[in-house]
């Protein structure tokens, strides 16, 4: 099969750690061929298709930290999103304005007869933090709302809160607020910048000491690992962008429940690949953008995630 990957910068993969590498990889071995481009090589013209500036890449197999020399460009070209067997997009969040365009483009060429993964509809649908009032049955309190008096409200009730931005990733403007409510104000303010943003309030978890597990679940089915991202020193954020410590672990009964009751759900819905984050057992955020943690899993428990994610792929397209 050919494959196209919209990605980041290929230059900047790290490959020792890094979850589209991994699918790259298997995916090569397997005989299918890769080729890659950027959100930024999206274009579509007056009565014509969604195409790209792609490049057809080999992978040299130098590995490592640091490796830069990890693929070699066979040739570049310009060719239509329809013209390859499956369209898998992997850019990383933000999901911003231009991330929500190229979603449009992705949808264009999927009428054009692309297939792509996960599906442009369900990322606009499936909003990686607000996905999670869906299922009011995993989470902890939370409330959703640009109102500062409510969120005041809210930290009155539960006394000890996360407040987080809803665009934001590896932990970037998350800020916990015990009873004392100190700093408070100036919180609310940062991140709701007098109405203007939303923001995402939540119950403390205390068991975020334990990890916050990153569940992949593929094509409906749980991995059966977690990564626990474990918090460091005096740090609440258990993130490995932000030091986190990650700790593969087999999944306990709650969190396959979890994974099990969503995951067919949102399959059915386009998403071939979620990343579900379980704190103890409430359910934090449905990861649908570009989940990660392969490599970590399969490092440390043995179980080969970018395996069963090309089988779920190559078993999704048609024959």
């Amino acid at each position: 099969m050919k494959l196209l990957f919209v990605a980041d910068p290929l230059t900047g993969f790290k490959i020792h750690k890094d979850s589209t590498f991994a699918m790259m990889r298997e995916a090569a071995g397997r005989g299918h061929a890769i080729y890659a481009c950027e959100a930024t090589d999206l274009s579509w013209r007056r009565g014509g298709r969604v195409e790209a500036h792609v490049r057809h890449i080999t992978l040299t197999g130098a590995s490592g930290y640091g490796v830069k020399d990890w693929f070699k460009v066979e040739d570049e070209t310009r060719a239509a999103l329809a013209e390859f067997d499956a369209v898998l997009m992997r850019q990383d969040p933000p999901f911003d304005s231009e991330y929500f365009y190229a979603t449009h483009l992705l949808g264009r060429a999927e009428a054009e007869g692309a297939r792509v993964f996960n599906s442009p509809q369900a990322l606009r649908d499936h909003p990686e933090k607000l996905a999670i009032l869906e299922f009011p049955e995993f989470i902890t309190p939370t409330l959703v709302t640009r109102n500062a008096a409510d969120i005041r409200a809210f930290h009155d009730e539960q006394k000890d809160i996360i407040l987080k931005p809803l665009d934001g990733m590896g932990g970037m403007g998350i800020f916990r607020v015990k009873e004392d409510g100190l700093n408070l104000g100036s919180i609310i303010e940062t991140l709701n910048r007098d109405g203007a943003q939303t923001v995402m309030v939540q119950k403390y978890l205390p068991a975020i000491s334990a990890g916050d597990k990153r569940v992949l679940v593929i094509g409906g089915k749980p991995v059966p690992h977690s990564l626990a991202r474990i918090p460091q020193g005096s740090e609440i954020r258990g993130n490995l962008a932000a030091g986190g410590k990650g700790v593969a672990q087999p999944l306990t009964a709650r969190d396959r429940e979890i994974a099990e009751t969503i995951g067919p759900k949102l399959a059915a819905r386009g998403l071939l690949l979620i990343g579900l984050d379980v704190i103890g057992d409430q359910l934090t955020e449905i990861n649908v953008t570009s989940p990660t943690c392969f490599q970590e899993i399969t490092d440390q428990a043995g179980f080969d995630v970018a395996a069963m994610f090309v089988d779920a792929l190559e078993n999704a397209l048609p024959g």
